[in-house]
């Protein structure tokens, strides 16, 4: 982007030009390929930001391949984002033997009775089929440890842990030269992922889409940025434009962390009934829910929500509350049923109504802020 400069010490860290980084997403079912999310990676690397792909939707196999097809595309740093277990490190991937997949339909026999009722039930009341899903079982959810190593061995410019303290694998990843981001909602996962030795934090608000927490984004980012320390801390959470990262920079940021804006791109990899579901919503249309996951999570709204708020069940743990939303929402992609259909947005939704190119996203938000900082703030604020 000619004329512009707006670079702060994370692109120096970096290797990068902007200050701005995709946040790593990937499918929402089950057994879906994430290929595609390649395309967005390699389109905000080379506009001067930095990918990050998101790992949860590949098997261990798949995300070598696909870090070594954006090292193919691209010559700039990019970032892999896995979710981790709480327990990652005691975590031991169960031993299916050279069963590599099963259908969806023999994985639900092992989740409680009551849940596979409900869907059941569901499936009745709504006249819907069941879907053709294949459970892959060797997915990087399933076997965090290896995935962690694929990264440590392809030696990717940086490890981002979308859920979990990376803090465990710190050390070898600096041995190879990469650098480690965590995720947090709060101040106390803050200090603990300050005191893990990761490099930068970023503090996710609750506008923000996919897994979220209960704080909002102004009122988490000053004490995470006090208990961040020296460590450069990215905001998240209701950023899509120029406004929110002249906003993230003025309270002390090094950087955004952008999720949904880049979600409704030409290279984004989201079903298009969610990247248009994102382009209808106002900023009232998206959900906190543990329907998705099992953990918290924000999605458009959509009819599954009341489906799930109506059930009277708990969640499963996560990944399995997965299997029973990868259940369902296969069976309304295949019906049709689009008002049942969701993904992961945030807040942010109500301020976005056009699918761009991700190297647009990238230039329009740099182009705005500069434009704030540099013209419209001084000639709005008066300082002696």
């Amino acid at each position: 982007m000619a004329g512009r400069v707006l670079r702060t010490k994370l692109c120096d860290m970096l290797g990068i030009e902007y200050p701005i980084l995709c946040a790593g997403m990937g499918p929402v079912l089950i057994g879906e390929k994430a290929g595609s999310t390649v395309d967005l990676v390699v389109a905000v690397s080379e506009a001067g930001g930095l990918g990050v792909l998101g790992g949860s939707g590949f098997t261990v196999d798949e995300l070598r391949e696909a870090i070594r097809l954006i090292k193919q595309r691209t010559d700039k740093p990019f970032g892999v984002d896995l979710l981790l277990p709480k327990s990652v490190v005691s975590e031991k991937p169960v031993d299916y033997g050279d069963i590599k997949e099963l259908p969806l339909s023999v994985v639900l026999k092992t989740i409680p009775k009551p849940h596979r009722e409900w869907i059941r039930k569901v499936r009745e009341e709504l006249m819907l089929e069941e879907a053709d899903i294949m459970v892959r079982l060797d997915t990087t959810t399933m076997r965090p440890l290896e995935a962690v190593k694929v990264c440590i061995e392809e030696k990717v410019p940086l490890f981002c842990a979308g859920l979990g303290n990376p803090g465990f694998m710190v050390e070898e990843a600096h041995a190879n030269g990469i650098r480690v981001l965590g995720i947090t909602g709060n101040i106390k996962n803050a200090v603990r992922m300050r005191e893990s030795g990761v490099d930068l934090l970023v503090a996710q608000g609750h506008e923000g889409g996919g897994h979220t927490g209960r704080i909002g984004t102004m009122a988490l980012l000053p004490g995470v940025l006090d208990a961040a320390g020296d460590i450069p801390v990215l905001a998240a959470g209701g950023i899509g434009d120029g406004r929110g990262l002249a906003a993230a920079l003025a309270m002390g940021c090094a950087g955004v962390w952008v999720g949904t804006r880049f979600l409704a791109t030409d290279e984004s990899g989201a079903l298009d009934i969610n990247k248009r579901r994102i382009l209808s919503s106002s900023d009232e249309d998206t959900r906190v829910s543990h329907a998705y996951t099992g953990k918290t999570s924000r999605t458009s709204y959509s009819k599954f929500h009341d489906l799930w708020n109506g059930s009277g069940l708990e969640p499963l743990p996560f990944p399995m509350q997965v299997l029973i939303s990868s259940a369902l929402m296969g069976s309304f992609i295949d019906a049709g049923r689009e008002d049942y259909i969701g993904g992961f947005a945030g807040q942010i939704s109500g301020i976005i109504h056009e699918i761009k190119p991700a190297r647009k996203v990238v230039e329009d938000m740099i182009e705005e802020a500069s434009d704030i900082l540099m013209n419209r703030l001084p000639a709005n604020v008066i300082l002696k």
